[in-house]
């Protein structure tokens, strides 16, 4: 039996398996092609590429920013919606990491059992599976 993995994407791990970027690893870009996981995209990294696109820190998503539930459905990942629970876990989390985007993304992986597929080593002190 073939073990299956929830993966929730970094917003970074998003962009980088979209783009093709070498950086993104070997191990999360199998992961991520292997139609046995089941991959989704939070709403809060939809809100950073947006975010980040109009400060000008990711000029060249313009597309994504402005697609992002089009490029998300064409990949066959699934969209997960920030709840109140999430919110609330998010604010209540006493860590010294301030952005809240990994904030959320951190709450929705510990909430719904799922790997977070980041590069960010700081996630392993918050009590959540990361795969890179």
């Amino acid at each position: 039996m073939e073990l299956r993995l929830r993966l929730l994407l970094d917003t970074h791990a998003l962009i980088w398996w979209l783009v093709g970027e070498e950086a993104l690893s070997h191990r999360a870009r199998e992961a991520i092609a292997d139609e046995a996981n089941s991959i989704a995209v939070s709403a809060a990294s939809a809100m950073e590429v947006a975010t980040e696109y109009r400060i000008g820190k990711l000029p060249n998503a313009a597309l994504l920013a402005r697609d992002f539930e089009a490029i998300i459905a064409d990949q066959g990942f699934a969209e997960l919606p920030i709840t109140v629970h999430h919110a609330r876990l998010a604010g209540e989390m006493r860590i010294g990491h301030k952005d809240p985007f990994d904030r959320l993304l951190i709450a929705q992986a510990q909430a719904d059992d799922m790997t977070l597929v980041s590069n960010e080593t700081l996630f392993d002190n918050f009590a959540v599976n990361r795969l890179w």
